[in-house]
């Protein structure tokens, strides 16, 4: 099933016009025009020529093929007039080459089609197999030819290797070299690591064997290549252990001396495969082992300073390993007199954007909007809208909002979270003992969005040292340690949060959907769900929290969960003994995190981190919300502005982004849109998600190169580009068949998301996209902040909207999608929740804590069967326009500016002094409400036609009741014209409501 929305625009249709100029569907874009059918005959084929007609025909393929059993695949042949021959036969069939008898009726050209595959390669997910080898060749014309007599056949000529298109043939570097050639190389070079310099225009891309380039030419010698002045110059070595395993490699570079003493320092030369700087901006190392008879590449790169005197600067890299002789190999660099532009990244297939890979861009304690810096004030800290207050062990002694329940103001007056003190408690024969330490926490400032402290105490037995930090958004991140001084037999270890009751109104997470927090409840650790922790609060006071240990990983997500699961904590889980509870007991409801009993070692450390966020992160702005139009498709813009929308999406699969979450290889026409919606006085915002990676990305042999670290490992398959381009060892991911365009998943955190946020930054720069929609995401908050402070870097107001299919299923780990993204919220302006969110079965606490996003700060959209537009109106939300042909918000957009809604305050039906009520739990009333007037959403869950009075505080709206009317303005899709009086008794439909406005 698909995930995710997706759309594709027919070739050829006329859209409009930008400025006069007309705008297709595909400015500077086309499809992909295929020489031939690709799902019938593959994607390869040689041609071969034959001169005259003739029984049989003897031709020998010199394929060089990197597939591992091309016996075990069927070859087509076809004659000049496009027809299959069927008399074939199979001679000797292996990488090298392949040896065939056929029928030839015809002189002309045939064509051997050597890799036809069977797919439902219009599935977004397919499943690709090749075809096995059939004898279809008549018995009476095959007895005619034994293999001893096929050297007697005319012999067909081979012409040349052709490719479905460019993109899918096989490059030199994909051609294998043949047995011959491998062993006149091996005899000639004993070593136990060959070395092969390729400059970028050669990536490397098979890393079980090696290209015939590789042996014609030999091993060793140096890499000669040029750049401009202030060029990022990147280049590979390829290492290959024929022999033997090779360990530790390491590669070390001397200084480049060029023309009258000019010098290229050896600091200026990365190997990227060596280490670097991680997605938090903490510089690793990695060792590289390379087993025997693989090839492992080893890419550099040279950032040549803008100012370098033109010349050659001579140098060389030295490649060493345990246990091996190490190898020099020379660098000769001509340096042109031209200077690059922006280092070379305005072209991506120069591969100079590799050193974004080390980019620390934004990797900052620096303020996001609307956050305010972080106060201290002894152990009392101040972000915008609430306070922590700190005990003396470090941990919440009090969390305190003022937040009031309107979600668009604050209060004067704060409102506790917690009833006690959070306490950490271990428990052995001797009794409880709670964490305890000397003194209050000395709070230090990293910069005006983050602080921390460091704490060493005591838990019974136990020696502890927590180091805390709390950030401007609400985040708040314990590590703490719990260290056994002498082997000791603890009954438990457990983390005790009381909430105040009146706080702990809803709760989410640990295998439940959003509602009312349940009075009793028991969790246990399972590998088979994404769940670590949840949130429990009210609209305006509340508090997520999670259990890690130091070795978290952040699962995959998104079909995908199972590939790469939730590491079990040690601590908490304990080996299934762990847990959690919740019960409520009067003015106390208490979390309670457990993990049992263990024996801890003399020496030994245990590691119980708790990531919790105190919510809300920000006020809702419902004008901004109202007034921001969204439009979700790639069309005409004049079009989308009559409509009134003034906010476009642009989704992957479109013409002017078409690759998925590879945003940069139709940056002229994306320009042109963009340039051409901001005269309009519009947004565009752009699909880029980072969860997969398109194979169209330049980067991605590369990226290969690196292990798993940035490409998830998997079982392969998928579209035939994949199961032919790739190692195999990889996760096939979305695949557009109308443009073929497929991709991989990369894995949750790595260095990927650096190029990720240089990447944006240089849109933004550049396209002047406005803002991005993300399409379930696979990054945490650290990129999340970094993606926000770029774009807000370049554009006053920057829009994100996230949309996310429902995550609550066994595929996903039962995780919610609230949940799983809060730690985006801060960041992000919308929410659109989403496919296989049930809007008509679910109760409005769901709605609250699942979809609409404003106990957390944020408002949002409707997608799955258009939503419902009654209930969707107590939220402030409504379908989106351009998704599908029943997503038209129009009607409803027209009723908002009729009545001026962007000058109302509104007051939700959670409001527990809200104006207009119905004094009833299943037909729910929200107001938006101006001078003089004040326009009411009703909607309802009631099971039956029912019928409701509003209960209206007539001072609070400002109106006199005998001198109101109370009407409903005809609304397309939505309402007719009714008018009631102020007491009528109002009749709802199940499912249903009405907006009524009382003036």
């Amino acid at each position: 099933m698909s995930k995710r929305p997706c759309s594709w625009i027919v070739a050829g249709v006329l859209l409009g016009t930008i400025m006069g100029t007309a705008i297709s569907a595909e400015p500077h874009v086309s499809l992909p025009v295929l020489r031939w059918d690709a799902s019938t005959y593959g994607n390869h084929r040689y041609l071969v020529q034959v001169g005259m007609p003739a029984d049989a025909v003897r031709v020998t393929i010199p394929w060089r093929r990197r597939d591992a059993h091309p016996a075990q695949v069927a070859v087509i042949v076809t004659a000049p007039d496009g027809s299959v021959v069927r008399n074939v036969l199979r001679g000797a069939i292996d990488q090298a080459s392949g040896e065939l008898v056929f029928a030839a009726k015809q002189a002309g050209i045939y064509a051997v089609y050597y890799q036809p595959y069977l797919s439902d390669s219009h599935s977004n997910y397919p499943t690709l197999t090749y075809k096995a080898p059939q004898d279809a060749a008549d018995p009476a014309w095959a007895s005619k030819f034994t293999p001893a007599s096929w050297s007697s056949l005319p012999q067909a000529q081979v012409l040349r290797y052709e490719a479905v298109d460019v993109f899918d043939a096989y490059t030199d570097m994909e051609r294998t070299a043949t047995p011959q050639e491998l062993r006149q190389l091996l005899a000639a070079n004993p070593q136990s690591m060959l070395l092969f310099p390729e400059t970028r225009a050669h990536p490397v891309r098979m890393f079980d064997q090696i290209p015939g380039r590789w042996a014609t030419r030999g091993t060793g010698g140096g890499l000669a290549d040029h750049a401009l002045r202030g060029e990022y110059l990147s280049f590979q070595v390829g290492l290959w252990t024929p022999r033997v395993a090779v360990n530790d490699v390491h590669v070390t570079t001397a200084d480049l001396h060029g023309p009258g003493g000019a010098v290229i320092p050896a600091s200026a030369v990365t190997c990227f495969n060596l280490g670097g700087i991680d997605y938090t901006g903490k510089p690793f190392a990695t060792r590289v082992d390379v087993p025997k008879g693989r090839v492992q590449p080893l890419w550099m790169g040279l950032d040549i300073p803008a100012d370098a005197k033109p010349g050659v600067y001579r140098g060389e890299l030295t490649i060493s390993a345990e246990g091996v002789p190490a190898q020099k190999m020379p660098l000769a660099i001509t340096v042109n007199d031209g200077k690059a532009v922006a280092h070379g990244d305005d072209d991506p297939a120069q591969l100079t954007r590799l050193r974004w890979l080390n980019s620390t861009l934004a990797q900052d304690d620096s303020l996001v909007k609307p956050f305010t810096a972080v106060t201290v004030n002894g152990a009392r800290l101040g972000i915008l809208g609430r306070q922590l207050h700190l005990s003396a062990n470090g941990l919440p002694t009090q969390i305190e909002s003022r937040f009031d329940e309107r979600m668009t103001r604050m209060t004067k007056q704060s409102h506790p979270l917690l009833a006690a003190p959070m306490q950490l408690l271990v428990q052995d024969a001797g009794g409880t003992h709670a964490l305890t330490a000397q003194g209050m926490p000395a709070v230090r400032r990293d910069g005006p969005a983050r602080v921390h402290w460091q704490v060493a105490g005591k838990a019974g037995p136990l020696q502890s040292e927590i180091r805390a930090s709390l950030e401007a958004d609400g985040t708040l991140t314990y590590a703490i340690t719990l260290m056994a001084r002498e082997a000791v037999k603890l009954d438990d270890i457990r983390l005790q949060i009381p909430l105040r009751s009146d706080v702990a109104q809803y709760e989410l997470g640990l295998g439940r959907t959003g509602d009312h927090a349940p009075a009793q409840f028991s969790w246990k650790w399972n590998v088979e769900n994404n769940q670590d922790g949840a949130w429990i609060g009210a609209v305006n006071a509340g508090l997520e929290f999670h259990l890690r240990d130091e070795h978290y990983r952040r699962p995959l997500n998104t079909n995908f969960y199972h590939q790469q699961p939730l590491r079990m904590p040690t601590s908490w889980d304990n080996g299934g003994q762990g847990g959690i509870t919740f019960r409520r007991d009067g003015a106390h409801y208490l979390v309670n995190a457990f993990s049992g009993p263990r024996t801890m070692t003399a020496g030994q450390s245990l590691h119980y981190d708790v990531v919790m966020r105190i919510t809300p992160f920000k006020l809702i702005k419902p004008a901004e919300h109202f007034a921001e139009r969204y439009f979700h498709k790639y069309a005409d813009l004049d079009t989308i502005k009559a409509d009134g929308a003034n906010v476009v999406n642009i989704h992957h699969a479109t013409p002017i982004n078409p690759w998925i979450n590879y945003p940069f290889l139709e940056v002229d026409a994306m320009r042109t849109y963009v340039d051409a919606a901001h005269r309009r006085g519009m947004k565009v915002k752009i699909y880029d998600t980072i969860r997969e990676l398109s194979d169209r990305a330049p980067e991605l042999p590369m990226l290969e190169s690196l292990g798993h670290e940035v490409i998830s490992g998997g079982k392969g398959g998928g579209f035939s580009w994949l199961q032919e381009h790739l190692d195999g060892d990889y996760i096939a991911a979305w695949h557009v068949p109308e443009n073929r365009d497929a991709a991989v998943i990369d894995a949750g955190q790595s260095r990927w998301h650096n190029y990720y946020v240089e990447g944006l930054d240089w849109l933004a720069r550049n396209v002047g996209i406005d803002g991005l929609y993300l399409d379930d995401v696979a990054y945490d908050r650290t990129t999340m902040k970094r993606v926000r402070k770029v774009l807000q870097a370049h554009r006053p107001h920057p829009l994100i909207d996230l949309h996310s299919a429902n995550q609550f299923n066994p595929r996903d780990g039962h995780i919610n999608s609230a949940l799983l993204y809060m730690e985006l919220f801060p960041y992000i302006d919308r929410l659109w929740f989403g496919e296989e969110f049930d809007y008509e079965k679910t109760s409005p606490g769901y709605w609250l804590t699942e979809i609409s996003g404003i106990p957390y700060g944020l408002m949002g959209e409707m997608l799955q069967h258009d939503g419902n537009p009654w209930r969707g109106m107590l939220f402030g939300m409504t379908n989106r326009l351009g998704w599908s042909k029943g997503s038209d918000p129009r009607p409803l957009w027209k009723a908002w500016d009729d009545f001026g809604i962007e000058q109302a305050d509104m007051i939700g039906w959670w409001v527990h002094d809200a104006p207009v009520k119905t004094g009833r739990d299943d037909v729910l009333a929200t107001s938006y409400v101006r001078h003089g007037k004040t326009l009411i959403a009703l909607a309802s869950w009631a099971p039956q036609s029912t019928t409701v009075k509003l209960q209206i505080d007539w001072k609070a709206l400002g109106l006199k009741s005998a001198s109101v009317t109370l009407k409903a303005m005809p609304v397309e899709g939505f309402q007719p014209a009714a008018e009631f009086r102020p007491g009528d008794a109002i009749p709802v439909e199940p499912g249903k409501g009405w907006l009524l406005l009382l003036e």
